[in-house]
């Protein structure tokens, strides 16, 4: 019943994803939500994301920026990071993830997605069957009906570390045979299988 909001992978924030090692691997291209995700909620690029940003544009990495908010915000940011842009994207609707990866000339083989609410940027990219990566959220203030999401997604986090077995200790989550959280239970798309529903191992499992 929770199953189609539970992320492939959690990450304490979208700057510790191995986008390298990803490109490497076949990954092509990324869908980012932005606030509190890339910086705090309206809050202009930093130097982070900046850098970030100009090691994808050396990689080869493509990038879509997708938000719900309105263009003046989502524009100015894409600017910034010199990344095509959707605003107003309507997540958790698959329109907007499958136009992210039109104007990237991507597929759900090759893409990943990136976000910090289950609600919507997770959901958004499961039912598209792109892999799907839970960052932390950057910044506590946030406009309340967040807020009173997140409540919510506490209970179906609590649901999704039960059924993978990862315990909470000080802070950091572990599965109970002491492996990291992040090492979940299935592939990304740019391994070819017959459909993405169905891949299985964590996208860092692959081996060279």
């Amino acid at each position: 019943m929770l199953e189609p909001l539970y992320p492939n992978e959690i990450r304490e924030s979208a700057y510790e994803i191995p986008y390298k090692t990803l490109y490497d691997k076949g990954i092509r291209g990324v869908i980012f939500d932005i606030d509190n995700t890339l910086v705090p909620h309206g809050a202009p690029a930093d130097k982070r994301a900046l850098s970030l940003f100009a090691e994808f544009h050396r990689m080869g990495m493509k990038t879509c920026l997708l938000s719900n908010n309105k263009e003046p915000r989502v524009a100015s940011f894409a600017a910034q990071v010199d990344s095509p842009y959707i605003y107003k994207g309507g997540k958790p609707s698959v329109k907007g993830y499958k136009k992210g990866m039109e104007i990237m000339g991507t597929t759900v083989a090759d893409t990943i997605f990136v976000g910090d609410q289950l609600f919507t940027d997770i959901y958004g990219a499961n039912r598209t069957g792109i892999y799907s990566y839970l960052v932390k959220p950057i910044h506590p203030k946030e406009e309340i009906q967040i807020v009173l999401k997140r409540y919510l997604e506490a209970v179906v986090l609590f649901f999704y570390r039960k059924r993978r077995g990862i315990m909470c200790d000080s802070g950091s989550h572990k599965r109970k045979d002491g492996s990291p959280e992040n090492q979940q239970s299935r592939k990304p798309a740019a391994q070819k299988t017959s459909s993405p529903q169905k891949r299985q191992g964590s996208i860092n499992d692959k081996k060279d």
